[in-house]
């Protein structure tokens, strides 16, 4: 991750360089390029989810076996319940996102996430250790102990707390690393690139080490240890983010855009009935000295989903949608059938997902004393399919 040089606007004539994008510090003044932003603030960033992808994996991999194992729930049962609770952690960040954009900005709500997701964290690390909240042990024996009611409240509680800080997490923490560099500086918006590149490996490295190191640790050494290092390494990563709070640019929050589209839709209904104008120069649109003194970049018009450009008509009766608008709308238009593809793949990657849980939790019960032992329960899997919830 080598260090950016980035060309100074504004040095030559005397004048302080600020960003250009809108950027601010945390009280919402300007704020210098040359100080702030960058590798410099986004070295903090990407240490940050190296720890909290282990995190997270070093849950979700070995989850069902916890739950076989020492929850003593069956394998289908549990199987359905982290399907349940991963799902459940891909959907909270649409929620977390929309509050960041239109309210509290992408700072505060990922540190207040990150609070409620280490708190989850250091909840689930008692629930494995303390003994009045961990269920009773088996040992190597047919089991018919159940967990308490409180032993499985604590543990699902721990679980959808995580879920609930990783919906403030996960949509903001990438984001504002890419906040990190102005769009209006070349080298820098080249160097934005370079820095999902760099997302990316930090993602895999800690999804790397907690599928091999923290799964060992879980199963031959302890669920306490194994659940103890990554609340620990969280915790270290949030207080390495905020060590290089300095140096963090800021976006404004913008308000709803569910609001935005919303405008759109209805001003193109409203005016459904007129004739669009030959010349989209004739629509609607701000100056570019507007754009430029509100930090925004105004958007050309297209020429697909031409009804929504109604709502950017000037015969409208009320005020009508600057193109820029109607074209952030037909942006997300366009996303929607990307959006409902995904459905059917998403759906066939978690049943698989599914049933491979259920498969190597069925082989990890299984007592066996050889491979030939092994070998022959596999092979009574399809026809029985697998063990009936308890």
């Amino acid at each position: 991750m080598g260090k950016v040089e980035v060309e100074e606007k504004g040095g030559a004539d005397g004048r302080e360089d600020y960003t250009e994008d809108g950027t601010v510090d945390l009280k919402g003044r300007p704020i210098l390029r040359s100080k702030t932003g960058r590798w410099r603030a986004c070295s903090f960033i990407v240490g940050y989810e190296v720890f909290e992808r282990m995190a997270y994996y070093g849950i979700a991999s070995n989850l069902v076996l916890y739950l076989t194992k020492k929850l003593h729930e069956g394998t289908v049962k549990s199987s359905n319940n982290v399907t349940n609770w991963v799902g459940t952690v891909w959907m909270t960040p649409i929620l977390g996102a929309y509050i960041a954009d239109a309210y509290f900005g992408r700072f505060w709500t990922f540190l207040t996430a990150s609070a409620i997701y280490l708190t989850g964290m250091s909840l689930l690390t008692l629930a494995v250790s303390v003994p009045a909240l961990k269920p009773p042990s088996c040992g190597q024996d047919e089991c018919n102990k159940k967990a308490s009611a409180l032993q499985i409240g604590i543990f699902y509680c721990a679980l959808y707390i995580i879920a609930i800080g990783t919906g403030g997490t996960k949509p903001n923490i990438s984001t504002m690393g890419a906040d990190q560099f102005d769009d209006f500086e070349p080298k820098e918006r080249k160097h934005k690139l370079s820095f999902f590149n760099w997302w990316m490996f930090s993602i895999f490295f800690g999804t790397l080490f907690s599928n091999t190191f923290l799964i060992y640790i879980q199963d031959n050494v302890g669920w306490s240890l194994g659940y103890g290092l990554p609340t620990i390494g969280l915790l270290v990563s949030v207080l390495v983010f905020l060590v290089g709070t300095p140096f963090y640019r800021h976006k404004l929050p913008s308000g709803s855009p569910f609001t935005k589209i919303f405008q759109v839709l209805v001003a193109a209904a409203t005016n459904w009935k007129e004739s669009l104008p030959n010349d989209p120069k004739q629509l609607h649109e701000l100056s570019l000295e507007d754009y430029s003194k509100s930090k925004k970049i105004r958007i050309d018009h297209t020429p697909s989903l031409r009804f929504l450009d109604k709502a950017a008509m000037k015969t409208r009766p009320s005020s009508p949608c600057p193109v820029t608008q109607v074209e952030e709308t037909k942006q997300m238009v366009k996303m929607l059938p990307i959006l409902v593809a995904t459905f059917i793949p998403s759906t066939i990657v978690a049943q698989c997902c599914k049933r491979k849980q259920q498969t190597w939790s069925f082989v990890y019960n299984v007592d066996v004393d050889s491979k030939s032992d092994l070998l022959e329960a596999m092979e009574t899997l399809p026809k029985k399919d697998l063990p009936e919830d308890n």
